[in-house]
């Protein structure tokens, strides 16, 4: 069975090594050694200054909303993961979609300023695939409007826009570190804040708004553990060569593929990539959904990201968004991963170019 993605995981013994460590300290949570050292060497690797490692990718998006003390409307993106959208909701904000690009499936920055009111308090956009939205327009317009800018940096571990992290962009940017992303610690995320004082304040929130019996903020437990650490540290040596190999076997899906009849998003921005998923879009649902179903047939599981078009779930108010409610219903994400075998992208992209 081939599934569209699979978690890569480092020798067990490696793994080990640091359990063993774990045992001797008796230390397994509460800003432990291990999640001192992976953040230290978090924002090493990625040339950031303030970083926080969470319980996952979407508390981080909760508490940036939190933090920044937003509680009206946030111009956001239709197309994402639901977690987006749902922690907008699960803060009692309110989403006021904006429809995507065409070419990267970004929120269109241009179309953003027509859905500014009096109410609107922050934009919070997704670099969708790990591809860059128009930070630079965004961040205007966010200062024109005085406005906070978050980003779903979910997709985007590693990635570089014109030679620095794309993750330095924004008030704050929130990542996953799923594993089924380009690095990940099993379960956990990261918030990365601009500002030194409101990393502060985050960094209190994450951990209930208390260290001992001094409180400062209202908290939520966001922390993570030990052992998850462990996983980000055994990780992180590995994710230059992760990514180098998903761009090769990414390559290869370039050669086989029809692309007269499909086309996949694209940037003009200078990016350094991650190569984290491969989408493509077909012509029409009809033709996508016979290319899925003989697809499974072969046991070979890609997947819909990302669908539907969040504005069209029955709990976001149903806003128009054409675009984004058009690409969603034709892109399927092919299977993509460390070790999978180029024998594989030949049979996956014969079948699909058979059923065109």
């Amino acid at each position: 069975m081939i599934n569209v993605t699979k978690t890569f995981l480092p020798p067990l013994e490696e793994y080990q090594s640091y359990l063993k460590g774990i045992w001797e300290r008796v230390w397994v949570t509460n800003n432990g050694q291990l999640v001192t050292e992976l953040e230290s060497k978090l924002k090493e690797y990625l040339s950031i200054e303030n970083l926080w490692f969470t319980t996952n990718g979407t508390i981080p998006i909760q508490m940036a909303l939190k933090a920044l003390e937003i509680k009206g409307e946030v111009v956001t993106t239709p197309f994402s993961y639901v977690a987006t959208t749902n922690a907008i909701l699960w803060e009692n904000c309110q989403p006021v979609f904006v429809d995507i690009n065409p070419d990267d499936f970004c929120i269109n920055a241009d179309l953003i300023e027509a859905k500014i009111t009096n109410k609107t308090e922050a934009i919070l956009a997704t670099h969708v695939y790990g591809f860059p939205c128009e930070v630079v327009k965004i961040e205007n317009i966010a200062k024109r409007h005085n406005l906070k800018v978050i980003y779903d940096a979910a997709h985007a571990f590693g990635v570089e826009l014109n030679g620095q992290s794309l993750l330095n962009f924004g008030d704050i940017s929130t990542c996953s570190f799923h594993a089924t992303k380009v690095f990940h610690s099993v379960e956990g995320g990261a918030i990365v804040i601009k500002d030194k004082v409101l990393a502060e304040k985050i960094y209190w929130q994450r951990q209930f708004g208390h260290k001992g019996d001094i409180y400062k903020y209202l908290g939520i437990n966001a922390k993570n553990s030990e052992m998850h650490a462990a996983m980000g540290l055994c990780m992180l040596p590995k994710v230059t060569e992760i990514i180098r190999k998903r761009k090769e076997l990414s390559q290869h899906y370039n050669q086989l593929l029809n692309w007269e009849q499909l086309y996949k998003p694209q940037t003009n921005q200078n990016i350094k990539y991650n190569f984290a998923y491969y989408p493509v879009v077909f012509q029409s649902e009809t033709q996508m959904l016979k290319v899925v179903a003989q697809l499974n047939h072969q046991n070979i599981f890609p997947r819909r990201y990302f669908y539907p078009s969040l504005n069209t779930l029955s709990f976001s108010l149903g806003q128009s968004c054409p675009i984004s409610e058009d690409i969603s219903s034709r892109v399927l994400s092919l299977p993509l991963f460390y070790d999978l075998a180029p024998e594989s992208i030949d049979q996956i992209s014969s079948i699909i170019n058979n059923n065109l």
